[in-house]
Parts: C-alpha cells; structure tokens; sequence
C-alpha cells in the first residue's frame, strides 16, 4: 500500500492530481473495506494483519532505538571529537576556528564575482568565473559550482579550483574553474562562495554565502 513513485515533483498540478486520485481508491478499494469488514467478534482481521505486517517491516526502521543509535553514531560521538579536538592545547584549535568566523565576518561583504564564462561541447561543460577575495585568504572559502538536484535527489556540488591566470580587470582576482558532464544545460549552473575550514560544519556554524548572479 504505497502512493507516488517516491520522487519529488515540486508544485506540478498533474502529479497533485493523480496522487489524490490514487489516495481516493485506495482509501475506497483497500482500507475502509478492510477497516470495517469485521467478524462476528468485532474484528478487523483483514486490518490487523497488515497492521501487524507493517510493524513487523517497519519498526527497525523508524524505533526510538534507531533514532537513538542513529543521532548517537552520525552527531553525538562526531560532536565529542570535535570538542575535544578544539579544547586541546588549552583551546588552541578552538581559537583559530574564532579568529577565522572573525575574518568572515569583517572581510565577506568585500567579496564579488565578476565575469563568469561558459563554453561547451558535446560532452561537457567549461565554467571559467573571476572571484575577487579581497583580503581573505582564499584556503578560507571553498569556490564551487552548484546546481539543484533533479527529481528530489541531492544537488551537485563541484568544487572550482584557481587558475595560474588572473582576470584582467583586477590584479587581485582569482581565476577560477571547472568541468561537469553536459548531461544537463549549463545554465542550470551557478558558481558561489561559502566558508571552509577543516573541522568546521558548514552552514552550521558559519552560514556566510555569496551567489553569482
């Protein structure tokens, strides 16, 4: 008993459609029949049994005790690690991960693009764009060319990495680059700016973002 083909469809009316036409037979054909079809002790048994067959299927899947396990395994023990990590030396890596989010905060708004260029053949497609960092350091921001995901499935996310060759409006920019397959149109691309430190959870803890628009 299931609706939908498990993707994501955004605002599309049709699907909307067709998943409420779908809820409607189900409901009609399927669940208030057996709900209500009862025997001569009051019994769903037709109701029970696919109650007892979802539990069966279902309870390792969404227990308290995968939950548990789950946060403990994926945050908790991961979150532990980084503290200690941080507290060592007297908090010396703690203090640099400040001093960086201090460095953000003072230099980000000085952050731009500038031109952004695209060629591209049967196969893949080239992204060239000009960043200017002003005075941050460029290991303390990640370049990445980003793209939603299709159907509901993750976005791509591609790192840019910088070019011998600098833009010709301004010494003090960077000029950066990838390629990715031209399975989709390039226009479905956009190159950003986010913070990247080693240890750090972006956007968790530093949800700076610059778009090129």
């Amino acid at each position: 008993m299931g609706l939908g083909d498990g993707q994501e469809h955004g605002d599309d009316p049709s699907w909307d459609a067709a998943e409420a036409s779908a809820l409607y037979d189900l409901l009609e054909h399927e669940v208030i029949p057996e709900f209500y079809d009862r025997d001569e002790f009051g019994i769903p048994r037709a109701w029970v049994a696919r109650m007892r067959e979802s539990m069966a299927r279902l309870t390792t899947q969404f227990s308290a005790n995968r939950a548990v396990r789950e946060y403990t395994e994926q945050h908790y023990i991961p979150a532990a690690a980084a503290y200690r990590e941080r507290a060592a030396d007297q908090g010396a890596v703690g203090a640099q991960v400040v001093d960086w989010q201090h460095t953000l905060e003072q230099n980000w708004a000085m952050l731009r693009f500038g031109e952004v260029k695209v060629s591209s053949d049967a196969a893949m497609h080239v992204f060239e764009v000009e960043v200017y960092l002003g005075s941050l350091d460029p290991k303390s921001v990640r370049v990445e060319l980003y793209a939603d995901g299709i159907n509901g499935g993750e976005p791509e996310q591609q790192a840019m990495t910088p070019g011998r060759g600098q833009p010709s409006t301004d010494a003090n920019g960077t000029l950066y680059s990838t390629q990715v397959p031209a399975t989709r149109p390039a226009t479905d691309y956009t190159a950003r700016v986010i913070p990247q430190h080693d240890g750090v959870a972006v956007p968790l803890e530093d949800a700076h973002i610059l778009w090129q628009q």
